[in-house]
């Protein structure tokens, strides 16, 4: 599992890849504030390797809680910028700072 962040110089943007290792798995989505939890907006693209990956242009200068849906159970970012607890899901999210 990996972040990498580009932060576009002539946008108040920056380009985050999510990458999530799963070869046994058939699905995969990030999910969070960003996407408001949706799944079908954050659905990650399976690679050859096992991998699922994919990238969005999220505004900067904001902190967002998320979590990635693997054949449907909730998992952590394991290199997130932090951890939040989170009341309605009575579990600690994952947080990116941009």
């Amino acid at each position: 599992m990996s972040i990498k962040k580009q932060f576009i110089k002539t946008k108040p943007v920056c380009k985050v890849t999510f990458s999530f290792e799963a070869k046994e798995a058939n699905t995969a989505a990030v999910v969070g504030d960003f996407n408001n939890w949706n799944p079908a907006e954050g659905e990650l693209s399976k690679l050859k390797n096992g991998t699922f990956k994919a990238a969005f242009d999220l505004p900067k200068d904001n902190s967002f809680e998320f979590k990635y849906i693997v054949d449907g159970a909730y998992v952590n970012e394991p290199e997130a910028d932090s951890y939040r607890w989170n009341e309605f899901a009575n579990a600690e999210n994952s947080v990116l700072e941009l």
